[in-house]
């Protein structure tokens, strides 16, 4: 499998994901919102924001393992079936 990548990030951004980090744990239904680097261009950032949720976290590319993308309007369709 090929490591997740800055491309890999740009690609996702503004859609919504479960992102599944390198530790094994898995931070449900964010939406990438922006990539950040920080000041002296060493690491690479990516700001995530919890769905129906305004706040904003970050987290280092180089912990993210993998990104699954979701599709909402399945979750939302309310038809109980």
């Amino acid at each position: 499998m090929e490591r997740f990548s800055l491309n890999t990030a740009k690609s996702f951004l503004g859609k919504n994901v479960n992102l599944h980090l390198k530790d094994g744990s898995v931070i449900v239904n964010v939406c990438f919102s922006e990539i950040l680097r920080d000041d002296f261009g060493r690491e690479t950032f990516v700001k995530c924001v919890l769905y129906k949720k305004e706040k904003e976290f970050k987290i280092p590319l180089k912990n993210i393992a993998w990104a699954e993308i979701l599709n909402l309007s399945l979750i939302l369709s309310g038809d109980g079936n």
